[in-house]
């Protein structure tokens, strides 16, 4: 599974003022990023706000992005929850004849034990008639899915093909890399630790700033995977600024502001999130300028 070697971004779904789906600026930043060397597109991701998204909505956001990219890049749609009949249903009822794989978030709010999550992804791989990529965010979920869950869904299950891996925790990414089957990869959520997942043999990354920074983001992550430190290490540091303060309010707001920065879409956030301050968004704007993206 090689289309998912390299840098994969969690889309933004990009709103009007009137908060309903601006599709124009959805095309302006599929096209951006396939024309700056992205790897492959990742729809409906917690980027995406995919909690204040209808099934609708998803649906249509989902067929844009099909129809923009016309195969241009593998596809990545995200179908998860904490009800697994619910994800199962939602797996079964969606078109994914153009979907190269899904993305699937570690179930939240219930904090079930490791066997829970087995159960579930089991649940999940037994329903899927496309490729898995497991998703554990314990910061968002609560509970945190440890490497030996992730490791045995891989041994146990040929369509879980990957893990991304959100747990901001470098030890818990070097056991996954030094435990897994030799064809499972293991994909940074974490856009801070990408490069040394990707020195360390990982997969690459599903990136949020990587929407924004496509060309500089995803060099990078091919210079850590072909062992080019030196180069990768010099936009690493580069870009760790405004990697922080992306983050420092919440997502996707701060990934949000650094696209209406640079001309590609809005600033709106759906409730209960609120846009990035004023502050923040002059603290990025002064690093766009000091990246020379104006």
């Amino acid at each position: 599974m090689s289309k998912f070697v390299g840098t994969g971004v969690a889309l933004i779904t990009p709103f009007k003022e009137d908060l309903s789906i601006d599709f124009e600026a959805l095309t302006k930043l599929v096209e951006y990023n396939i024309s700056n060397g992205i790897e492959y597109l990742v729809i409906s991701g917690t980027t995406g706000e995919s909690v204040t998204i209808t099934r609708e909505e998803k649906k249509a956001i989902t067929a844009h992005i099909i129809k923009v990219n016309n195969g241009r890049l593998p596809l990545v749609l995200g179908i998860g929850g904490n009800n697994t009949q619910a994800v199962i249903e939602e797996i079964n009822s969606t078109d994914l004849s153009d979907i190269d794989a899904i993305l699937s978030v570690s179930p939240y709010y219930s904090k079930p034990t490791q066997e829970g999550l087995y159960q579930h992804f089991k649940a999940v791989s037994g329903a899927s008639p496309v490729p898995i990529i497991v998703y554990n965010v314990p910061g968002r979920t609560s509970k945190n899915m440890l490497p030996e869950t992730t490791l045995r869904l891989a041994r146990d299950f040929d369509n879980i093909i990957a893990v991304k891996e959100a747990s901001n925790d470098i030890g818990q990414y070097m056991q996954l890399l030094r435990g897994k089957p030799q064809d499972f990869h293991i994909i940074s959520g974490d856009d801070d630790l990408a490069l040394a997942v990707a020195l360390a043999g990982g997969s690459g990354v599903i990136s949020v700033i990587g929407q924004a920074l496509p060309k500089e983001f995803s060099g990078m992550i091919r210079d850590g995977i072909a062992s080019n430190s030196k180069n990768a290490y010099q936009t690493h540091f580069d870009l760790m600024s405004i990697i922080s303060l992306i983050f420092s309010e919440n997502n996707p707001a701060g990934i949000k502001a650094v696209l209406e920065a640079i001309g590609i879409s809005k600033s709106f956030v759906r409730l209960p999130l609120v846009e990035a301050t004023s502050e923040l968004k002059k603290s990025i704007q002064n690093e766009l300028n000091r990246l020379g993206k104006r």
